[in-house]
């Protein structure tokens, strides 16, 4: 007689990790936590958006906790993809997102290390819970999680759909949207006219349910950086937030900004198309992370969840000395030391100001390296 196969402990330390997070998640809704301040504000943007009220000049959302003061900032698109937070409790809301946030790690580390067994997958999946952007989006609520595997899915996995979750994705926050040009730069051209058509047709129908919203928000709110909080705070991981920082907020700031992340792509898009071709899928995908990040005017330090599929690349090329560096780097915590809030960034010394640009330097450091090591590679 054959034995039954025993049990994968690797699916079970999953499971036991979306468990503990609905049963945590749960208890603190019950509890009153004040936590999942942005699932809240997701919440009350989706009531907002039932109730016909303008999304971009109310004063207050609608159903918004008393303890949460924001606004929504997000394209009209992503009121209407968070309606079935509408008829959740505002904890409840935090604690599913959470869930979905632990289910979206797992597939993010099983697509990116596959093929392999489950335990490296749990591992990673359960350790990356201590990388700084990833519990900072489980204390916000945020959904970046999501983003990311709807992302790697869609671009590594390649659904016979492939290009509408990043169309998706891009509705919801707009710096995805470097990804439908990831999906041209390597010549993916039906993914990525399906992505943009994803993300025309929902930003289209926006604009005949609530016109105002998305006329509000496309001509005034998506270009106002400002209202989603200090540009020049540390938290801010950008090409932008360093040049705020080390200008005291010039005006000026945010052109050079752009013009060196303009500079910076050219390097990008080679390295991109190089690897690519190789077969280096998942590289290429992480380079135009990076620099989406670098680019975007505002990456809070909870958007780098990019850092967990570096690290699975890094463990695939049995580069461990450099997966534990980066791993360490992220767990560190590195940019949450600093003085911070208020005008306190403009008064770094040097040692401040490397520790409070820590995520930046980094990426433009990776990129200028990887390039200058794939020169004198010779093109096979």
């Amino acid at each position: 007689m054959s034995s039954r196969p025993s049990a994968d402990p690797g699916r079970a330390l999953i499971g036991l990790l979306v468990a503990g997070t609905l049963v945590f998640g749960v208890w603190g809704w019950l509890a009153g936590w004040h936590g999942g301040a942005d699932s809240a504000v997701y919440r009350s943007g989706a009531l907002t958006f039932l109730h016909g009220d303008p999304l971009y000049t109310l004063d207050r959302l609608a159903g918004l906790p008393s303890w949460v003061a924001l606004p929504f900032t997000y394209p009209p698109a992503a009121a209407l993809l968070f309606v079935p937070l509408a008829a959740l409790p505002a904890g409840l809301a935090w604690a599913l997102i959470s869930v979905a946030s632990v289910v979206s790690l797992a597939v993010v580390v099983y697509v990116c290390l596959r093929p392999t067994r489950w335990l490296p997958v749990a591992g990673l999946t359960a350790f990356g819970l201590a990388f700084e952007p990833v519990w900072k989006t489980f204390s916000l609520g945020q959904i970046n999680l999501i983003l990311l595997a709807l992302i790697v899915v869609d671009v590594l996995a390649r659904p016979r759909w492939s290009g509408v979750l990043v169309g998706i994705a891009a509705a919801v926050k707009l710096t995805p949207l470097i990804f439908v040009a990831h999906l041209f730069v390597v010549g993916r051209w039906r993914d990525g006219l399906r992505a943009l058509g994803t993300f025309v047709v929902l930003q289209a129908l926006m604009f005949a349910l609530t016109p105002g919203d998305a006329i509000a928000y496309w001509t005034r709110a998506a270009f106002d950086p400002d209202r989603v909080g200090g540009v020049h705070w540390a938290f801010n991981q950008s090409l932008n937030g360093l040049l705020h920082r080390a200008t005291h907020d010039a005006p000026w700031s945010t052109k050079v900004a752009l013009l060196i992340a303009a500079v910076l792509a050219v390097p990008a898009v080679w390295l991109v198309r190089r690897w690519y071709r190789r077969g280096e899928h998942l590289a290429a995908l992480l380079v135009t992370a990076f620099l989406g990040l670098l680019a975007s005017p505002i990456s809070w330090s909870h958007h780098w969840v990019w850092a967990v599929p570096l690290v699975a690349l890094l463990m695939v090329k049995r580069r461990w000395v450099w997966a534990v560096a980066v791993t360490v780097f992220f767990v560190s915590c590195v940019v949450l030391v600093v003085p911070n809030g208020g005008d306190a960034e403009f008064g770094w010394g040097w040692g401040w100001w490397v520790a409070g640009n820590a995520y930046v330097l980094a990426a433009v450091a990776g990129i200028l390296g990887l390039t200058a090591r794939e020169l004198r590679r010779p093109v096979l």
